[in-house]
């Protein structure tokens, strides 16, 4: 399984939950890729926050080697799920893919554990070292979902 989690810099939400997400399929013992992209192309190259790498330290996750890149519409091909972490960022994605955009391979990342409700994970950019904290508790306990499912979906205990 190859999944990738989308936002609009690639340096603050969507490394968090890579890093949250390849922690957990890494304790699950699962084979799954997972990586982070981001809509903009604002940050392309650089690491992820430094507020997302202290609070990833923190939670036991190494974030510091990811590198930001832009969305692509190859990345519909690539990849089997494409979670984004708000709703304009799905329509970012959306448009960015054009004529590849594949509905059944996109969702918001916290339809997982609020299906249908639209729910964002909320852009910590512009606030202070809390923000980040709520963010990660907000991914963790997603990311937790999506691996729980998959294992009620291959049978495993």
């Amino acid at each position: 399984m190859r999944i990738l989690m989308v936002c609009l810099g690639n340096i603050c939400r969507s490394p968090l939950a890579e890093g949250i997400l390849r922690h957990k399929v890494e304790q699950a013992g699962l084979d799954w890729e997972v990586d982070s992209a981001g809509t903009n192309s604002y940050h392309t190259g650089e690491p992820p926050h430094k507020l997302s790498q202290k609070v990833a330290r923190l939670n036991g996750i190494e974030i510091c080697d990811q590198r930001a890149r832009r969305f692509t519409a190859a990345d519909m091909d690539r990849y089997d799920i494409i979670y984004a972490l708000a709703g304009d960022v799905l329509d970012e994605v959306r448009r960015i893919a054009g004529k590849a955009f594949r509905p059944e391979k996109t969702r918001l990342l916290m339809d997982e554990l609020y299906p249908g409700q639209q729910m964002d994970v909320p852009d910590p950019w512009y606030g202070e070292e809390p923000g980040y904290h709520e963010v990660y508790k907000m991914i963790d306990q997603v990311c937790e979902a999506i691996i729980n499912n998959n294992r009620m979906t291959v049978g495993r205990p």
